[in-house]
């Protein structure tokens, strides 16, 4: 065999092996993408595509990196939390509004960690990059509080389960410990110490004339 054909074919199997190694390279970093953002990443890949989802996620990263994020000071942590508290209250008589409180209330926790609130859909964006794992939830919050009258029972249980997820997240872990300041429930619960911010059921909603029946607000823990 001639010497050029054997420097071609040689050629031509280090292109393919080189062809190969970025392919794998490429699955590789695809991968951990999908990891490390979850079910985020698949709900971007499936409208954009694998590729340009991952793109995207370097640049929420670069964004975000460049904004001042910074922990809540203990004594936020405690004040968020003795809020958190007050919706979990509101549930009983006003179930629908306590939706649209704990709405506010975590855009108030981004906001003092440095988030830019003004732009809702790069809030959601930017919170993906720290906050994936609870971002499904917490879109799915987001979607009832834009008309929470609208939604049923078990709707607005799960909003106030992705909202506290988030919440969690964002305020930090001060703010759901047992330490944190607890007030005195409402009476539909016998006059019982509310549940902290993190764990326990939120007392049952006042049953209402021409209106779906509530059921009670159990919060299970998060990990």
């Amino acid at each position: 065999m001639p010497a050029w054909a054997i420097i071609t074919i040689i050629v031509v199997c280090v292109l393919i092996a080189a062809a190969a190694a970025v392919g794998a390279a490429r699955e590789v970093r695809l991968i951990a993408t999908r990891r490390k953002f979850g079910p985020e990443f698949d709900r971007l890949a499936r409208r954009i595509g694998a590729r340009n989802a991952r793109a995207e996620f370097i640049e929420r990263r670069q964004r975000v990196a460049a904004l001042s994020l910074h922990p809540l000071p203990p004594e936020r942590q405690q004040g968020f939390a003795a809020s958190w508290i007050g919706v979990q209250e509101q549930f009983v008589e006003a179930p629908s509004a306590a939706v649209a409180t704990a709405a506010r209330l975590c855009m108030q926790v981004a906001q003092e960690r440095g988030y830019a609130v003004e732009d809702r859909a790069r809030l959601l964006a930017d919170l993906s990059v720290h906050h994936a794992k609870r971002m499904e939830g917490y879109r799915r919050a987001e979607r009832m509080a834009a008309d929470p009258d609208a939604a049923s029972t078990e709707e607005l249980r799960q909003a106030m389960l992705g909202y506290r997820a988030m919440f969690r997240d964002l305020a930090g872990s001060a703010a759901l410990s047992p330490s944190a300041p607890a007030s005195t429930s409402g009476p539909a619960d016998g006059g019982r110490p509310a549940a902290s911010p993190g764990t326990g059921p939120v007392p049952r909603p006042r049953p209402r004339m021409h209106r779906r029946p509530r059921v009670a607000l159990r919060l299970p823990s998060i990990r």
